[in-house]
């Protein structure tokens, strides 16, 4: 071919993704076809500058001279093959020596051609290490040197020193036979694999924290089960099964344990306006009408109440965060049979907001030693208080985090769509909030649904700060659906923008 190993080509190196394993052998046949069909039509010019020894000077001079013309064109193309691939290439001739070297396997040897090197010194000369370790990579093992003996082969664990770091190194060789079944090259492809390397690490230790985590929940799962229903006046109960007691008089101040769950926030809208109209006597049987109606949409999910904070309810999840989920949108569902028959009573509806936030968190005792009292604690409690009152800006019924989404075992049976990402008070990083909206009244929740496609668009165009391409979609959405008070907002949000835009 008249190239030597690590020549400099005209060509640029490539600075294109790596390729996959798949895409790797795909060139690796590419070459060799375009190997063989060089190694045809030299035969055939061979053949040809035979057949015409017969005839004139004139004429075999002129025939020999195309056939020459010829293999350097098959050359050129070959090499031009050769340097468009994005990986490297190396090749030997029958005697071991370097024949054929692309631009980005100088690049990753860090070196070109060394005049002395010799099959069993490729490793040394060119610092090929066994990875992870300061081996030298052996000879005998490089796919190179074993296609060389006629043997296809790949290897993955070198690594080429160059100045400053270690390149990890996949590789494939492969070799060229004659027409006699003799090897006449040996080629090698090789490539960068840093990114996979990092991958896999990052993979394995990812693994290993859930390996680690799933772990410590079935250890959770195996003491709960283990545990009999507590005796006592502790309330709420599950609390004893959490902290491992089969009975109150065991429980002692300080006691603590560390759970993943979900927790839900559930508030009444503009309660301080409701109750100042009614007596305190009138206040007590309403707040107990409504818990006593919202708690069986709790426990029969799986859930239990924490504690009442005057009308507001706090709930946890141990289990799934679908239970959770399913627990809002029973609690609304109940509240919409509940304002029926209040307002059969003449009294007004009532409207409240649900948030639900899923993380760790810490179950213990607080108090002193004549009085304790249960709690929990935790930043993934805070959220969830703060992403329902969230429920009221974005007008609202039931608000989800992205740490809850992320956990729901199928989030398509639901109808659910994302609302913003946001920073809440105390938290340094957005949140994710994601609307329910199974329990909306029918009109409003189908309506949401057949514009949800458009509305998801809309929002990515938000996002891309596309504001008026957005203000069209989000006006579409209002025209099929006039309720919708999320698509309100952003509509209004898109006009401000253009009108800041334009102002600016």
């Amino acid at each position: 071919m008249g190239y030597i190993l690590f020549q400099g080509a005209n060509s640029k190196t490539m600075q294109e993704e790596q390729p996959s394993r798949e895409e790797l052998l795909l060139e690796i046949e590419k070459l060799r076809q375009e190997v063989e069909l060089l190694k045809r039509e030299k035969i055939d010019l061979e053949i040809l500058l035979e057949t015409t020894a017969e005839h004139s000077d004139s004429v075999e001079a002129d025939l020999h001279d195309k056939a020459l013309e010829a293999m350097r064109e098959g050359e050129v193309r070959l090499a031009q093959f050769l340097e468009a691939i994005p990986v490297g290439v190396a090749v030997l001739d029958a005697t071991g020596k370097p024949y054929y070297g692309n631009r980005v396997a100088q690049d990753l040897l860090g070196k070109g051609v060394v005049p002395s090197v010799t099959v069993n010194s490729i490793p040394e000369i060119y610092d090929i290490y066994v990875a992870g370790s300061n081996d030298i990579y052996p000879s005998e093992d490089l796919p190179l040197l074993r296609a060389l003996q006629g043997e296809s082969s790949r290897a993955d664990n070198l690594e080429i020193q160059q100045v400053d770091k270690r390149i990890p190194i996949e590789s494939w060789g492969t070799p060229i036979f004659d027409s006699k079944g003799k090897v006449i090259y040996a080629i090698s492809v090789f490539q960068d694999i840093s990114d996979r390397k990092k991958a896999d690490a990052e993979r394995e230790r990812f693994t290993n924290e859930l390996f680690k985590l799933n772990l410590e929940l079935e250890q959770s799962l195996e003491a709960e089960e283990a545990l009999t229903d507590a005796y006592g006046r502790f309330v709420p109960h599950q609390f004893l099964h959490f902290l491992g007691y089969e009975s109150i008089i065991d429980v002692k101040l300080g006691d603590q344990v560390q759970q993943e769950m979900s927790v839900l926030f559930a508030d009444i809208r503009d309660f301080t306006s409701l109750s100042e109209t009614l007596s305190p006597e009138e206040n007590f049987k309403f707040i107990n009408a409504y818990l006593s109606r919202m708690e069986p949409a709790i426990t029969e999910n799986n859930g239990f109440i924490d504690k009442y904070i005057g009308d507001a309810i706090m709930a946890l999840f141990n289990g799934e965060a679908n239970d959770a989920v399913q627990a809002g949108i029973s609690m609304l569902h109940t509240l919409a049979e509940y304002n029926i028959s209040r307002e059969k009573s003449g009294y007004v509806p009532i409207k409240i907001g649900v948030g639900i936030n899923t993380g760790t968190l810490m179950l213990g005792t607080v108090g002193g030693q004549n009085r304790m009292d249960s709690t929990v604690i935790s930043d993934a409690v805070n959220l969830a208080s703060r992403i329902e009152g969230l429920t009221k800006d974005y007008r609202v019924q039931m608000l989800i985090s992205h740490q809850t989404f992320s956990r729901l075992q199928n989030p398509s049976d639901y109808a659910i769509r994302m609302v913003d990402q946001v920073q809440v008070k105390g938290k340094s990083e957005l949140v994710t909030i994601y609307e329910v909206f199974d329990a909306d009244p029918p009109a409003i929740r189908d309506g949401k649904l057949s514009t949800l496609k458009m509305y998801e668009e809309a929002m990515s165009l938000y996002h891309q700060k596309t504001v008026r391409e957005a203000g069209q979609l989000f006006e579409k959405c209002l025209q099929q659906n006039p309720e919708d008070k999320v698509a309100q907002i952003y509509l209004k949000r898109c006009r401000n923008w253009r009108s800041l835009l334009k102002d600016f």
